[in-house]
C-alpha cells in the first residue's frame, strides 16, 4: 500500500514538473502580450501593470491585414500537403510492404536517406527556379511534402506490416485488382495511422518557418510564422505584438494537438507493436 501512494506521489510530482516546464514559456508569452511596449521589451515574467487587449487588434491589423492573408496561405497549403502526403505515402508503403524486389529496396534506401540527410537550400531553390516554381506555393507544398514523406511512410509501412497478408491474397482470389485492392480494402483500415499523420503533418507544416522562409519569399506569399518579421527591425522592436503574434498563431495548433493527442499516440503505439 505504502509503495502505491509512493509511486502515486512520485508520478504526481513527475507530471506537476512537466507541466511547470513546458507551461512556463507559454506562460511568459501571453503575460508580455499584454504588456505595453516598454514593460514587454523588459522581458521579465511578472504580472501586467495594465493589460493592453488591443494589442491582439492591432496585430491583425498591421501590414494591411496581412496575418489574415498568411493564415489563408498557411491554410492552403498545410491542406495540400496533408493531403498529398497521405495518398503519396500510404500507396508507397503499401508497395514497399508488400513487394520484395529492387525497387521496393531502392525506395527503402531513398527513404532512410531522407531521414537523415537535412534539406540543401541552394539546390532545392535552383531545381525549383528550373521548374518554373520558385515564390510560388505549389513548389512550397512540394518541398514540405517531400520534407515529411520519410517520416509518414514509415508510419504508414510500419502499420501497413500489422496487417496480414492473407487479406490480399482472398481480395486477389476475388477478382480484386492491385487499386480497388488498396482503396477499398487496405486505406480505410489505416485511420489510426492516417489520423496521427494528418495531425502530425498538420502541426509541422503550419508551423514551418525555415521552408516558407528560403522557397516562398513575398509579401504576398507570408505564411504565419513569416509574419513574426513585421514586429522586428534594426531600430524598432515591438515586442509586445510580437507575443500576441505568437499567442495567435500558436493557438489553433494547441488547440488541435491537445483534442487529438491520444490519437496520435495511439496511432503510433499501433504501428509499433504490431508492425
Amino acid at each position: 500500500m505504502k509503495r502505491k501512494v509512493r509511486t502515486g506521489i512520485i508520478a504526481v510530482l513527475a507530471n506537476a514538473a512537466v507541466l511547470l516546464f513546458y507551461a512556463t514559456p507559454f506562460l511568459f508569452v501571453v503575460l508580455n502580450s499584454l504588456k505595453d511596449r516598454r514593460a514587454a521589451a523588459q522581458m521579465k515574467l511578472s504580472w501586467p501593470a495594465t493589460f493592453h487587449p488591443e494589442n491582439y487588434a492591432e496585430v491583425v491589423k498591421v501590414g494591411g491585414g496581412m496575418l489574415v492573408t498568411a493564415f489563408k496561405n498557411s491554410t492552403v497549403i498545410t491542406f495540400a500537403v496533408v493531403v498529398l502526403t497521405v495518398i503519396v505515402c500510404s500507396m508507397t508503403a503499401f508497395y514497399v510492404q508488400r513487394r520484395d524486389n529492387r525497387t521496393s529496396k531502392v525506395v527503402s534506401f531513398l527513404l532512410l536517406i531522407g531521414l537523415m540527410v537535412p534539406v540543401a537550400v541552394m539546390p532545392t531553390i535552383w531545381v525549383l527556379q528550373a521548374l518554373g516554381l520558385f515564390r510560388h506555393k505549389l513548389g512550397l507544398i512540394l518541398v514540405q511534402t517531400a520534407v515529411g514523406m520519410p517520416f509518414s511512410m514509415m508510419l504508414f509501412r510500419s502499420y501497413i506490416a500489422s496487417i496480414p497478408r492473407e487479406i490480399d491474397e482472398a481480395a486477389m482470389i476475388d477478382g480484386c485488382g492491385p487499386g480497388r485492392l488498396f482503396f477499398q480494402i487496405i486505406f480505410p483500415m489505416l485511420k489510426p495511422v492516417t489520423a496521427t499523420v494528418v495531425i502530425l503533418s498538420s502541426i509541422n507544416v503550419f508551423n514551418d518557418f525555415a521552408n516558407a522562409l528560403y522557397f516562398l519569399p513575398g509579401a504576398e506569399n507570408a505564411t504565419v510564422q513569416l509574419t513574426l518579421y513585421n514586429f522586428m527591425g534594426a531600430y524598432s522592436n515591438r515586442w509586445n505584438l510580437l507575443f500576441a503574434d505568437v499567442v495567435i498563431i500558436c493557438v489553433p495548433m494547441l488547440v488541435l494537438f491537445l483534442l487529438f493527442n491520444r490519437r496520435i499516440v495511439s496511432g503510433m503505439s499501433a504501428g509499433a507493436v504490431k508492425g
